[in-house]
């Protein structure tokens, strides 16, 4: 039933390509309709986009259409352009014109997606292009469209190759959108699967989230954002994985393996440690209440008598992993005494 699925979305993408690469001469100018297109694109979803993007790309070099209008000599309007089709045509000077020619919102999530996955193209000049359209079009698009495309990007563009700090630079300031901030923060603290953290974390790269911490680390349906909220909270800091290297392990027989490389962004703290703690202590999660032991055990000597009291309060929990943190913080605090 799934392939007859697939089959039926690609069969529909391939009819929408060769039906808008359709053109109608009318008083001197081309006006391609590139509806179908957005209307089968609106309905993908957001994942296997190489294969999308692949099918496009090929349906495109199989299917014979008009050269471009410049080259012709008549003009056109943009509502009859082939910009957002022509992001994925195999041939890179028609990449980057169509990505300098796009001034306008995004139709949908998934050319909104074609356009961020420009960064990563393999052509320079294409991303260049892109880091100048993506902030251009992200002004004009609604803010769900663009929180739809950094749910799938954000915890996976580390793995591109050719992306640039230019291109980084670029996806990010659209981070720092008001808009982008605000429905960010709402997709976060309503979803109730996927790599949210590792999304949060990444969106720490710049401030936009970090007057929304207290909301994000106390309403979120996900305990995983919760317990990485509370942790920067407490922290005083966002810490993210910028990619991998390779570590040696043993370098006379060659062995070696990949690890995280990190960084991290300091914040301003709204709340004190003492206040942030006590929240965290009583959290419904007991991965956040497992990261409360160990900050607890960590700042000990500053918190004078609240120690006691919070260190009594995880040593009773119930879950056995937090209460071991409890009465590891009471152990230390006897020996002190």
């Amino acid at each position: 039933m799934r392939k007859l699925l697939q089959d039926n979305l690609q069969q529909e993408i391939i009819a929408s390509v060769k039906k808008s690469l359709t053109f109608d001469i009318l008083y001197q100018r081309i006006r391609p309709d590139i509806s179908p297109f957005i209307a089968a694109t609106s309905t993908l979803p957001l994942k296997n986009l190489d294969d999308w993007d692949r099918l496009i790309r090929d349906t495109l070099s199989s299917s014979v259409s008009l050269p471009p209008p410049q080259h012709i000599g008549l003009s056109c309007h943009w509502m009859g352009s082939l910009s957002w089709l022509d992001m994925c045509h195999p041939d890179g000077f028609r990449r980057e014109r169509a990505l300098r020619t796009l001034c306008v919102k995004a139709p949908n999530s998934f050319l909104f997606a074609l356009a961020v996955r420009r960064l990563n193209d393999w052509v320079p000049q294409v991303r260049n292009a892109a880091c100048e359209a993506l902030p251009l079009i992200a002004e004009l698009s609604d803010a769900d469209i663009i929180v739809d495309v950094l749910f799938i990007t954000l915890p996976y563009w580390n793995s591109w190759g050719r992306m640039g700090d230019a291109e980084k630079k670029s996806l990010l300031a659209i981070l720092t959108m008001d808009k982008v901030v605000q429905a960010l923060k709402k997709r976060l603290i309503s979803s109730t699967s996927g790599p949210v953290a590792t999304i949060f974390m990444q969106a720490g790269r710049t401030g936009g989230l970090d007057t929304a911490l207290g909301e994000i680390a106390e309403l979120s349906v996900q305990p995983t954002l919760r317990a990485k909220a509370w942790r920067c909270l407490l922290d005083g800091k966002f810490v993210w994985a910028e990619g991998k290297r390779w570590h040696w392990i043993d370098k006379a027989y060659g062995l070696r393996r990949r690890v995280p490389v990190l960084n991290e962004r300091r914040i301003a703290k709204t709340s004190t440690f003492l206040e942030c703690l006590k929240r965290a202590t009583l959290d419904r999660s007991a991965m956040v209440r497992r990261v409360a032991g160990e900050m607890l055990i960590k700042e000990l000597d500053n918190l004078g008598e609240d120690a006691v009291y919070l260190a009594n309060l995880l040593a009773a929990d119930l879950s056995p992993s937090v209460a071991e943190r409890g009465r590891f913080a009471l152990a230390d605090l006897a020996k002190r005494e």
